[in-house]
């Protein structure tokens, strides 16, 4: 099931997400509505808190050529437990900021611990593409967003996009 997709400003963007204690058959059911809007939207990361469940758990798939076998990738109570030296820019945009664009600096390797469906425990080095989106989506666990790394100015422009996209969708309504 495709489920609605949290705009910025909203308090919930915030909040840093609980830990999740035993993996169940609910939690499984909502990390594929997750793959599921996340592919519709169409974007490579969303964390659960976008979609309004205050719980430790993304998804990501960061396959973008066609030709490729997608990876779907659930991620249940994730933390990066080593982080490389070099540093890395992208150009990170959100589902839920849709359409702003911003650079944003981050580790260019990090190694991540989680617990998968299987309620296995699980850590992979990520890289490139990867590694960006695994440390952006960790980030909306713990309630930050990829424009708080703006300069103040920069951020509140973005706000304000959001708010007015917000107003018009409500009209729309």
């Amino acid at each position: 099931m495709i489920r609605k997709i949290l705009i910025h400003p909203d308090p919930r963007l915030k909040k840093a997400a609980d830990p999740i204690s035993a993996v169940t058959d609910d939690l499984r059911r909502t990390a594929d509505d997750m793959l599921e809007t996340m592919y519709d939207a169409p974007g490579i990361g969303l964390a659960a808190p976008q979609i309004g469940v205050m719980s430790r758990m993304l998804v990501m798939d960061c396959v973008k050529d066609e030709d490729e076998t997608p990876r779907p990738m659930v991620l249940i109570n994730p933390s990066v437990i080593w982080a490389g030296e070099e540093r890395r820019v992208y150009e990170e945009g959100c589902l839920s900021i849709p359409d702003q664009y911003a650079e944003v600096e981050r580790p260019a390797e990090v190694k991540v611990a989680w617990t998968d469906l299987d309620g296995k425990e699980q850590q992979e080095t990520f890289t490139g593409l990867w590694a960006t989106c695994v440390q952006h989506e960790i980030d909306h666990l713990d309630g930050k967003l990829f424009i708080d790394y703006l300069k103040p100015l920069k951020r509140q422009l973005i706000t304000r996009k959001m708010v007015k996209l917000k107003r018009e969708l409500a009209r729309s309504l």
